[in-house]
């Protein structure tokens, strides 16, 4: 059977997948960066391993983008502390190579090769990793089935598998039945999870359930934001603090009407705002929806601050800092697609509230379990909430608690990963 699916695979699939790239490249930049930044991919490489020293095992991180670098993090930072080590990441995207290029932890960096059967093996001959950890889900066939052929072991890592998965559908099924059986180590995030994996025929010594490295992550971060002064205190003191996180139109359109109802209920409330993609007209819709009703400053002016009760987020990079300053928070996304990291603002131990699309997100939905986080609909529904949460410091307290309780019940899957890592490469 794996014959005939590296044929299909090889011969059917792949030709498809690469003119569907090469013509998204001819109109999207992303793409087109990406095969671009692939042309030299074998001389760099190369030239970039004969830096590292030959007497150290190589462990190599496979990460889709920055937000499956962003799990691989605590495991590689733990592994920084073993001397006889050398770290090697690769991206498939351009976002997640361009913004990790300078990352102190690992000795090489690179874009992992398109996947044909020739690539993959002149990518591994060059790199010779001693072990593979592929992050959550960005598994290619013919890396995977080389590392198979020259018996170097595979992880997969904050492994999930849905109930909707494509993937379990009968043709994609057969597939990754076929595929899986190569991959040394699935540790999932959840026994849902595990359970999903062995309806492919995983054995029980292949899937273990470890849990998600996103919360040791947050709360690593949480430490040392914890130690950055973003805002003088002389801005926020005496005030309740409203953090809305990574927010888009169609949050906005929930949010901001429901704060202006509030804050003209209590006057000791005060919203910061970080969109999701801070443009300049972004930055002037927000401002305009809030004109005749409050007064607005962007962060980057807040040394002139005189009072205003909005302050709109005109940078990248810091939101998890802001959190620090929240007594409540709404995380973004969640009216349009996919709701954002919920983890990121419940590890300090606030009330998080979000839109009713979290199918993406199992810690939304746990957090409602653990009454740490609320679910609102509309508008209505938005200023129910937020006036019950910022008039009863006690249910805000309770509820904030019980957020913090449910990142720190969690804490610790990257020991785990380690442990289970240890065995192989020692």
């Amino acid at each position: 059977m794996k014959i005939f699916w590296n044929f299909f695979y090889d011969f059917l699939f792949l030709p498809i997948f690469y003119l569907i790239i090469s013509l998204g490249g001819i109109f999207n930049k992303k793409i087109r960066e990406g095969i671009r930044g692939r042309n030299r991919l074998f001389e760099e490489l190369i030239l970039n391993v004969t830096t590292l020293d030959k007497t150290k095992k190589r462990i190599w991180f496979h990460s889709s983008s920055m937000g499956e670098f962003e799990q691989a993090k605590p495991i590689i930072e733990q592994l920084r502390k073993n001397p006889n080590l050398c770290i090697i990441v690769s991206f498939f995207s351009p976002s997640g190579y361009n913004n990790s290029k300078k990352y102190p932890y690992a000795d090489l960096i690179t874009y992992i090769a398109f996947d044909t059967r020739t690539n993959a093996k002149k990518f591994l001959d060059i790199l010779k990793p001693d072990l593979v950890v592929f992050m959550r889900y960005d598994i290619w066939p013919n890396h995977i089935w080389q590392l198979s052929n020259k018996k170097i072991p595979v992880f997969l890592v904050d492994a999930t598998m849905k109930k909707s998965s494509p993937r379990k559908l009968p043709l994609l099924k057969s597939f990754h039945k076929s595929l899986f059986k190569d991959i040394t180590k699935i540790l999932t995030v959840s026994k849902a999870d595990a359970d999903g994996f062995k309806s492919f025929g995983c054995s029980d010594e292949i899937v273990s359930v470890v849990g998600d490295t996103r919360f040791d992550r947050v709360y690593q971060k949480s430490l040392s934001a914890k130690e950055r002064n973003l805002i003088k205190s002389s801005v926020l003191d005496g005030k309740k603090v409203f953090v809305a996180g990574s927010t888009w139109e169609q949050d906005e359109e929930v949010i901001l009407p429901a704060f202006v109802k509030l804050a003209k209920f209590d006057k000791e409330v005060m919203m910061i705002i970080a969109p999701h993609e801070p443009t300049i007209l972004h930055l002037e819709k927000i401002e305009n929806e809030f004109a005749g009703n409050l007064d607005t400053i962007r962060f980057s002016h807040l040394n002139n601050y005189s009072g205003e009760r909005v302050i709109i987020v005109d940078s990248i990079g810091i939101l998890l800092t802001l959190y620090t300053y929240a007594d409540v928070a709404f995380i973004g996304g969640s009216f349009k697609q996919n709701v954002h990291n919920v983890l990121e603002a419940a590890v300090y131990g606030i009330p998080v509230i979000y839109g009713p699309k979290i199918e993406n997100s199992q810690e939304a939905a746990n957090l409602i379990e653990h009454r740490g986080g609320m679910i609102i609909s509309n508008k209505r529904e938005a200023y129910k909430i937020m006036r019950s949460l910022f008039s009863d410091g006690k249910l805000r307290q309770a509820c904030g608690k019980n957020a913090y309780n449910y990142v720190q019940e969690n804490v610790g899957t990257t020991q785990k990963i380690i442990n289970a890592l240890s065995k192989l490469k020692a």
